[in-house]
């Protein structure tokens, strides 16, 4: 189970400019939900923040620099946990648009900076509501329905969906003058193609 609605597995070291790339090509084929959220804070609680939606937050670490918004494209890391403690989801380096995860995630993400380390608590009906979300692989319960959700999440970078295309059109270019005949995700490592073919199968 991922939250992200495109997951994509850690990379090895030295491939972060294919890996935007590929980003990119997963977001032409489909993109995610369109949700929105608000940064908007008016109750605090000690050091965990309450916002209008139900969003609570705790800033782990504080990052540095601008927010990012619905038209960004996030590289985190992150865990998520039931309120039991039990992790259903957790990935080192994923990437993914930040409208294409659920709502409270996506409010959550829009607080941060680069560098950033918070603590998210996302009730239900800011994530996957009343029904169980079940692990595809496994068909067993992964989410218990009504579940709220603990994120720790560290937003490692993020781009704009205009530098995603741009790098997308270069690398395309790139193939192109290569003579690749493979379509525009040859070349890419293994993990990320692997990705790419299971979003085409599922459109």
């Amino acid at each position: 189970m991922s939250v992200t609605a495109v997951p994509i597995q850690p990379l090895k070291k030295g491939s972060l400019t294919k890996y935007w790339a590929a980003i990119a090509l997963v977001l032409s084929m489909g993109g995610g939900l369109a949700y929105w959220g608000t940064s908007d804070v008016r109750q605090e609680f000690g050091d965990v923040v309450t916002t209008p939606s139900g969003l609570r937050y705790k800033i782990i670490e504080a990052g540095e620099g601008p927010n990012p918004t619905d038209n960004d494209v996030v590289l985190v890391s992150y865990k998520g946990m039931l309120k039991d403690g039990t992790v259903f989801d957790q990935n080192p380096q994923a990437g993914f648009p930040v409208t294409g995860v659920v709502p409270g995630f996506s409010e959550g993400l829009k607080i941060m900076q680069r560098g950033g380390k918070y603590r998210l608590w996302i009730p239900a009906d800011l994530g996957y509501g009343p029904e169980d979300q079940r692990n595809p692989q496994t068909g067993e319960v992964a989410i218990p329905g009504g579940s709220e959700l603990t994120f720790d999440v560290e937003l490692l970078e993020f781009k704009s969906r205009a530098e995603i295309e741009a790098m997308q059109k270069q690398m395309q270019e790139m193939q192109q003058q290569q003579g690749s005949a493979g379509g525009a995700a040859e070349g890419l490592p293994p993990e990320i193609q692997a990705q790419i073919d299971a979003q085409m199968r599922s459109q």
